[in-house]
């Protein structure tokens, strides 16, 4: 039919499969035991491809660190996105930031949940690497999240708005670094009803 895009070539497919299946693998094994401990040749036989594979995709573990930090975004992102859906205020907005790490920490993990997979990872990683840099924005990206739906509640007050999110932003990274360590995402959950809490006061 005239306007329909030709199917991509077959080995495009395969290298886009294999790519999944690395990232997929890498997201398994970096959460469980760490990145440093999770060399390549454990996450291709996770995978199940060739160690050629990784390096057609990825130019390097390193390389392969980085989109997997990418893909954590991407997916509390979409965490957050379902979740501001039923949002009609910046009150319902705050709360969508609390509820998407919940979300996050009540996923089925093969070693249980151990706290923010981003914030582990960069723990890892050595001052100036380009993988801690993306855990900040990550970061720094909630907390104009925060903001923006704090500024929604308080257009009359923008000096507020910022110390405000901030708080809000330490109080969930508390909740998320206890949750971690205790495995269950109840804290998170507190931290929602402190944040509610907080919101109602203002």
């Amino acid at each position: 039919m005239a306007g329909t895009a030709p199917e991509p070539p077959q080995p495009r497919k395969r290298q886009g499969a294999a790519r999944r299946k690395l990232l997929d693998a890498a997201a398994r094994r970096f959460y469980a035991d760490g990145v440093s401990a999770t060399g390549v040749d454990t996450i291709t036989a996770e995978a199940g491809v060739a160690k050629m594979s990784l390096y057609n995709n990825f130019s390097s573990k390193a390389d392969l660190v980085l989109a997997y930090l990418d893909a954590r975004h991407e997916e509390w992102m979409d965490l957050y996105r379902h979740r501001m859906e039923g949002a009609q205020d910046g009150r319902d907005g705050v709360l969508a930031v609390f509820d998407a790490y919940a979300d996050h920490a009540r996923f089925a993990y093969e070693r249980g949940f151990r706290g923010c997979g981003l914030l582990n990872a960069a723990a890892e990683l050595p001052a100036g690497d380009e993988g801690r840099a993306a855990v900040r924005r990550h970061k720094e990206q909630v907390e104009t999240l925060l903001a923006e739906h704090v500024g929604q509640l308080m257009s009359g007050r923008p000096e507020e708005v910022h110390p405000l999110a901030e708080h809000l932003a330490f109080l969930l990274e508390g909740a998320m670094a206890r949750a971690g360590l205790e495995g269950t995402a109840d804290r998170v959950e507190h931290a929602r009803a402190m944040a509610a809490d907080l919101l109602e006061r203002r």
